[in-house]
């Protein structure tokens, strides 16, 4: 077997974080187009089976020889202790804000050079030819070769979550990783975002809001519409899905004869903490699928807006949740965050949606509650529940003192905390199952109406709050586990 790879340069030592990120830059492409050009040689002259083309994502390595004192108050951008770390990078166009601030970090930190090189980790032909819109890669056995014998496929040792999930073994003397996700893995995510929300990664926003009601959309797209009618706003186009965009109030946007699972649109600004909205749709694995792909992108925040069925007899159908606590009954994300683990409530994330409550109803203090409630929010994974014997959920409900269930919050919570991302909930009460109030046409009054129209406005007004916060007080040291990873 004849292996051909780019020539590999030699690795470089950065003080400047800017400059770090470019020299991943180059590497990156020439790691893409080597393997880019191969592949169209290949599909259009075909290829012999004893060729092998390979090539490698770059990656960042720092070494530390001493206990280098941090700032305590900081949840990243250092490391814990002395040692080499390294991690694989791709797609440094799309993530060079993120990529400059967290290497600035550590530089400054630490008070060491970052040495940029090639890395032992091939890079899967599928990933390197996704946004090539003139090459993609047929099914196994449709090439005219056998693909996997020519270049390298993805590789499930280096596409899982055993860093996030703290089952990464590192033993004395080896490496350690710098960041959360391989980039086997974050490419992996990539291409799910683009499949499951029909928008490019490159749209995502630092701050995404979840719904599973689909009125939130049209209401979003309103907002957005009157956003970029005023050029103060700060926002600067909107994008729906198809990734159609437009960047004016009376931009028309075509009509999607096929939505995808989980329509997906995006307010945008320059800097790119604009608001994305998902529509999730109903339960737990997709709550669980949408998280597990966007975390990859690293997030400021996410917030769930849906609708929950109200526990207690003194709410009403339009009345608000916060949710300060979660009973886990979803059972999608048993195997990686044991039902054991607490998911507590973030400040910021309580305080942001408190006041935007306040702010939007006009209600503030003692009188904020007659319309909300802060409590334990229960998340299953059965949407008829109400069809069981009733004697055993709701004396556990009450137990657990729930004031809302529904299918997703708690997913979306535990995946934040497992992820590192400030995650938190405002729902909507849309039935009362437990008083004889189910979900049925005609059930809903001019409140509850009225409130749903207020629910998106919330939320958006928490994010724009939160946006003003920074990082270092944002992403809180809750989040992290003993032995943490430098970058965010």
């Amino acid at each position: 077997m004849t292996l051909k790879t780019p020539n590999p340069p030699a690795s470089e030592s950065f003080m400047d974080a800017t400059a770090a990120v470019d020299r991943l830059q180059e590497l990156y492409d020439q790691a893409t187009d080597f393997l880019t050009h191969a592949f169209s040689e290949a599909v259009e002259n075909g290829v012999s089976d004893t060729v092998h083309y390979r090539a490698f994502y770059p990656e960042i390595r720092l070494k530390i020889t001493s206990y280098t004192p941090v700032d305590s108050r900081l949840s990243f951008g250092h490391v814990s202790a002395p040692g080499t770390y390294a991690s694989t990078v791709t797609r440094p166009d799309l993530f060079r804000h993120y990529l400059i601030q967290q290497i600035r970090l550590l530089i400054r930190n630490h008070g060491q050079p970052v040495e940029i090189g090639v890395s032992a980790t091939p890079i899967p032909v599928h990933f390197a030819v996704v946004g090539r819109e003139d090459v993609t890669v047929p099914q196994e056995g449709t090439a005219g070769f056998v693909l996997r014998d020519v270049f390298d496929v993805p590789d499930l040792s280096t596409t899982n979550d055993d860093i996030v999930n703290g089952t990464h073994d590192v033993s004395t003397g080896d490496t350690g990783p710098l960041a959360l996700f391989t980039a086997q893995r974050v490419d992996y995510s990539l291409a799910r975002l683009a499949h499951y929300t029909a928008t490019d990664p490159e749209h995502f926003q630092n701050h995404v809001l979840f719904t599973n009601y689909q009125f939130y959309v049209s209401e979003f797209e309103a907002y957005a519409r009157e956003q970029l009618a005023d050029p103060a706003s700060g926002y600067t186009a909107f994008v729906s899905t198809g990734n159609h965009e437009i960047t004016t109030t009376d931009g028309e946007i075509p009509e999607t004869s096929k939505m995808p699972q989980m329509p997906t649109y995006h307010l945008k600004r320059d800097d790119g903490n604009g608001i994305t909205l998902v529509n999730i749709g109903v339960g737990p694995s997709n709550a669980k699928t949408a998280t597990d792909h966007i975390a990859v992108l690293r997030p400021h925040a996410w917030l769930m807006v849906g609708h929950c069925a109200g526990l207690r007899n003194t709410q009403a159908l339009g009345d608000f949740v916060l949710a300060h606590a979660y009973l886990r009954e979803d059972h999608v994300l048993d195997d990686d965050l044991p039902v054991w683990t607490p998911i507590p409530a973030l400040a910021e994330i309580q305080v942001a949606l408190e006041e935007a409550v306040a702010d939007v109803t006009a209600l503030k203090g003692y009188d904020l509650k007659r319309i909300m409630r802060t409590g334990t929010v229960a998340t299953i994974d059965n949407r008829n529940w109400e069809l069981r014997d009733q004697s055993g959920p709701v004396k556990r409900l009450s137990q657990s003192r729930a004031v809302a269930l529904d299918m997703e919050s708690a997913t979306i919570a535990a995946n934040g905390y497992r992820f590192r991302v400030p995650y938190g909930t405002l729902l909507c009460v849309s039935d009362k199952p437990l008083h004889g109030e189910l979900k049925l046409p005609g059930m809903a009054s001019d409140f509850y109406r009225t409130q749903v129209a207020r629910h998106l406005q919330i939320g958006i007004k928490a994010m724009e709050g939160l946006r003003g916060m920074p990082l270092e007080r944002l992403h809180s040291r809750k989040l992290r586990s003993f032995d943490e990873t430098a970058f965010l």
